[in-house]
């Protein structure tokens, strides 16, 4: 057989091939989804604690054997299909639980806080600038919203302007997290959560201790409050919170992806890596952080301000130190650098406690002992960043 006989031959395998790799990807991908909305969805304590032992399982199977490695595998080399999986399976979950209020607001919630820690991601995991004070500028977002969303200003425009004044208050970070390094940076954004909180205590302009309403989001009039049918199906008024939070988060992603793999991506990691041999190459260490630690804040600014149109209200307490906490474990449970670990991780931190309240003295425990186990078994986190290999490029010269 002549080449030209057998050419088209390997590009049909070759086309069968793929087609076969991204139908197991789209199957994985909405197995896990299914999953997440199954138990964002049930009550029953047993079945909560059964759907994490299957979880628990299925990563550590996916870690051992070699089927689950080249699954894994397989989703990173198509990433396309995952994210298009994913915004159906969100779709269909959403259509499917639009009835319920509390399993929306849940989904809106780790939406939002899993955007926050994308901006976080940008900081911590791409720039290695430290920032204990993630709560502090979700609740800059808030108080934004509070204050201008009666303003008569469109509410896109005051989520923009939200994730703006985060960044603009970042400023105020900048020269004393740049000039130390380390432990130092991270306590000096400590120091900036402690002083927010007690600023937004004292300060009677915003409410003081007590706090303020805030607005639900309009969208070109339409009140997502006032939501209660779509057509002729009755559903919550958080679904549209929680398609909007969907909607942010896929926004920050393609953000920081597209960020991750250009110059950009590259010039922030090798910051992160060694700053000497970045500066020696010509890069501006100073720069690149300050962009960073700007771009992450606004993402979790504008977060923030979704958030707090969601919930109505906002006070000191939103920028407590703890829930500052939450979202660094968010980013490192779920894995420095990998955004859809930030889901998973959103999932375990938030849904689960609330899933077992009802046996409150022994949920903690349970919860503890999920994230011993997975810190033990996965150290680098739920699912680890994939690790830049620029072999290729070597060798080509």
């Amino acid at each position: 057989m002549s080449m030209l006989q057998l050419a088209p031959t390997l590009d049909t395998a070759n086309g069968r091939s793929v087609g076969l790799q991204r139908v197991v990807v789209a199957l994985t991908v909405a197995v896990l989804f299914a999953g997440g909305g199954f138990l964002l969805h049930t009550e029953e304590q047993g079945q909560v604690i059964a759907l994490l032992a299957a979880f628990v399982a299925l990563f550590a199977l996916g870690e051992k054997l070699p089927a689950g490695r080249r699954v894994a595998a397989l989703c990173v080399a198509h990433p396309g299909t995952v994210n298009l999986t994913a915004a159906v399976m969100v779709l269909a979950i959403a259509a499917a639980l639009r009835e319920e209020h509390y399993t929306l607001l849940m989904m809106a919630t780790v939406a939002l806080f899993a955007t926050a820690a994308a901006g976080l991601t940008l900081q911590m995991a791409f720039a290695g600038v430290p920032n204990f004070a993630g709560a502090a500028f979700f609740a800059v977002g808030s108080y934004v919203a509070a204050v201008l969303g009666t303003s008569g200003i469109p509410h896109l425009l005051v989520l923009v302007i939200a994730g703006l004044a985060a960044a603009v208050l970042g400023l105020l970070l900048l020269l004393p997290v740049l000039r130390t390094r380390g432990h130092y940076a991270a306590l000096v954004t400590i120091a900036f959560g402690l002083l927010l909180r007690s600023f937004l205590e004292v300060n009677d302009v915003l409410g003081g201790p007590q706090g303020m309403k805030v607005p639900s989001f309009s969208l070109f009039g339409l009140s997502f409050s006032r939501v209660t049918e779509i057509g002729p199906y009755d559903v919550s008024f958080y679904l549209p919170y929680a398609l909007a939070g969907c909607f942010l988060f896929a926004l920050a992603f393609a953000v920081v992806r597209r960020l991750e793999f250009s110059f950009a991506g590259v010039a922030l990691d090798a910051v992160r890596s060694d700053e000497v041999s970045a500066s020696v190459f010509g890069l501006s260490i100073a720069r690149w952080k300050a962009t960073a630690f700007l771009m992450g804040n606004a993402l979790i600014g504008v977060a923030g301000a979704l958030y707090g149109m969601m919930n109505a209200f906002v006070n000191p307490n939103s920028a407590n130190f703890g829930d500052s906490l939450i979202m660094l474990s968010i980013l490192v449970l779920g894995g420095l650098g990998n955004l859809w670990g930030a889901v998973v991780a959103s999932v375990v931190i938030l849904v689960i406690p609330e899933k077992l309240q009802a046996i409150q003295e022994f949920r903690l425990v349970i919860f503890a002992l999920l994230v011993i186990a997975i810190l033990r078994f996965r150290p680098s986190g739920l699912m680890p960043r994939v690790t830049r290999d620029f072999s290729s490029f070597a060798k080509e010269g």
